[in-house]
């Protein structure tokens, strides 16, 4: 799952390799991820647009997207049956696992590169400028394996079943109320039950990923035992995503992620919320 920079930098010119930049920034980051892509990237690489990988009609930020519409934009840029996929991100929120989230969900394998653009530029390796222009690709019928999806509904059955931990990968601020999430404009807090690990925990000053032990240690110290089933939220599913990443990295079995997160349980004035610290 994932990729180090050694690595790619190898097999650069495979026929078959297909690299995707899909970072993605918060608007007070005040960047312009596409703009920075034409700047400098990884030769070959195309631009994936998380925001557009979204369903349109839908009022929630980031709302998962159909199976045409996640097709449409992968054969567009080039990705299809055959294609050996490379995501990488610049992104303080490691967007490039919110990608690969949306690759698995769709039963598509892809590897995420460790340590982010950074590495790879911080290395002295080549880099490309402008945009992608290569030739479309064919991708076979995909769907949505939806184990790996939780709606709101399913979130408010949790409540009484307990089936799944629940854990939250914002700031410990949003999730315990003391500070408004500004993100998406709604007071903070938290779902009933859930505990928090922010992502920023899981990941080590280059943005790459720590030992599976440390990652473990990460989640057992936040109260979630990676052996039973687990369901990832944050405030829009982007940042969830890293949770999820990294369950997978050290073979979590059951983890699905809360498609509509805070921006959905937040909005909602009837869904049930906390305060204060995990309990």
């Amino acid at each position: 799952m994932l990729i180090h920079p050694d690595t790619l930098a190898t097999r650069l010119g495979e026929p078959a390799l297909a690299i995707a930049d899909a970072s993605l920034h918060l608007p007070a980051a005040e960047r312009d991820a596409r703009a920075d892509f034409e700047t400098a990237h990884i030769p070959s690489a195309r631009y994936l647009p998380l925001a557009e990988l979204a369903e349109p009609d839908s009022p929630l930020p980031g709302k998962i997207p159909s199976p045409a519409t996640f097709r449409h934009h992968l054969e567009a840029r080039g990705i299809g049956d055959g294609s050996t996929m490379v995501l990488y991100d610049d992104s303080a929120l490691r967007s490039a696992c919110r990608a690969w989230f949306l690759f698995d969900l769709f039963g598509l394998e892809a590897q995420v590169l460790d340590c982010r653009f950074f590495a790879w530029r911080e290395s002295g390796r080549a880099t490309a400028s402008g945009a992608w222009h290569g030739e479309a690709a064919t991708l076979g019928p995909i769907a949505a394996d939806r184990a790996k999806l939780r709606d709101k509904q399913e979130m408010l059955d949790n409540l009484t079943s307990h089936a799944d931990q629940v854990v939250d990968a914002r700031d410990a601020g949003r999730f315990t109320g003391e500070t408004e999430d500004t993100v998406h404009n709604l007071p903070g807090g938290h779902i009933p039950g859930a505990r928090n690990l922010p992502y920023t925990r899981l990941l080590r000053e280059d943005g790459g990923f720590p030992p599976a032990p440390e990652i473990r240690e990460a989640f057992l110290g936040a109260g979630i035992d990676p052996e039973r089933p687990v369901v990832a939220t944050c405030g829009s599913g982007v940042t969830a995503s890293v949770l999820v990443f990294a369950l997978h990295l050290i073979g979590a079995p059951h983890v699905a992620l809360y498609d509509g997160s805070w921006s959905e349980w937040g909005a909602d004035p009837h869904t049930p919320k906390e305060k204060g610290p995990a309990a």
